[in-house]
């Protein structure tokens, strides 16, 4: 029988398809958040992406995507708390957002209290990234509306768990939840939704898309890049990060020193670390996405790398994936 697309999820944030772009840094540029929002997904802003690889004043970046498309888009907040000044930066954004419009917003890393807090006096709506059971339970314990279940399949910091685990484990909680990683073609989709997935999450899917200003050798690498190529890397941002292997990535080793290693064992200098492994990665990927062609290049990817077999145009990824699952008989 055809597959419901239709879900809570799609209901509580005014959107006709449970596709949400998620947000990636460096990856998502205005069109291409626009174009998925158009296409009756959601696309998700990534602030720090927005203002610091694409040049955008926040405000202006969120004028640029209204001017595209009048569908509702969703914004992230990284909510880990290591930096006062990043908190009270973060704060201003979701301000910023609210003036704007944008009601739909995924949280990561952190206490989601307080974007909660905001964003429910306007009638908003929060889901939350994790990746396993304790850090759900702190997330409802805020409020959240939803879960973004992040897997093992997932590119960027993925999670431990596969999707059919994350959905045994956290449907108790009687929320919608939605599949975050392995979703390459409409099979995958499928499957997802039928697991009970309230949506899906992708983001390698829609880097080799055209609206996605990533160069051309990022996009062909995914398309001709297979499930074993992918690869977790701490060398980036001092904790795993899903890659492309590639002979640099060979060549460096996937490992963070002895050193650095002790150095995130305790408190005080994990802080340290952290902040410095973050803004190190931050200018690293800046570079990469603006100039590129690099051979020092990291590319980050998920392992849905192997159903993915052609750069097309967000709609043609998202039509052909709502009008499988309409027409599915299994």
């Amino acid at each position: 029988m055809p597959i419901q697309t239709h879900t809570l999820f799609t209901k509580q944030v005014g959107i006709q398809h449970p596709i949400i772009c998620g947000p990636m840094y460096p990856c998502s540029n205005p069109e291409l958040i626009a174009a998925v929002s158009e296409s009756g997904g959601i696309g998700v802003v990534q602030p720090l992406s927005l203002m610091y690889v694409h040049g955008y004043d926040l405000r202006e970046g969120l004028r640029k995507i209204k001017s595209l498309t009048n569908k509702p888009f969703g914004m992230n907040v990284i909510v880990e708390q290591s930096s006062k000044k990043y908190q009270q930066s973060m704060q201003r954004c979701v301000d910023i957002a609210i003036e704007e419009g944008c009601r739909f917003f995924i949280t990561s890393l952190g206490n989601p209290k307080w974007v909660v807090d905001k964003v429910k006096r306007v009638g908003g709506i929060v889901y939350h990234d994790v990746t396993n059971r304790k850090w759900a339970e702190k997330a409802v314990e805020c409020g959240v509306n939803g879960l973004v279940c992040v897997n093992n399949r997932a590119g960027g910091h993925a999670g431990t768990h596969s999707a059919a685990e994350l959905f045994h484990d956290l449907s108790s909680f009687g929320l919608p939840l939605i599949c975050a990683g392995g979703i390459g073609n409409e099979e995958e989709f499928i499957a997802a939704l039928k697991m009970g997935y309230a949506g899906v999450q992708m983001g390698t899917r829609f880097i080799a898309t055209k609206e996605c200003r990533e160069k051309p050798e990022y996009k062909e690498a995914i398309v001709s890049t297979e499930e074993k190529d992918i690869v977790l890397t701490e060398r980036v941002t001092g904790i795993p990060l899903s890659v492309i292997r590639t002979p640099f990535v060979d060549q460096v080793g996937t490992k963070i020193s002895p050193v650095a290693r002790l150095l995130f064992k305790y408190p005080l200098t994990k802080k340290w670390m952290r902040m410095w492994y973050g803004f190190r990665a931050m200018q690293q990927f800046k570079n990469s996405s603006l100039h590129g062609g690099s051979s020092k290049d990291y590319w980050q990817a998920g392992k849905c790398v192997s159903s993915i077999h052609s750069v097309e145009t967000v709609d043609e990824v998202v039509s052909r994936f709502v009008s499988a699952a309409k027409h599915n008989k299994g």
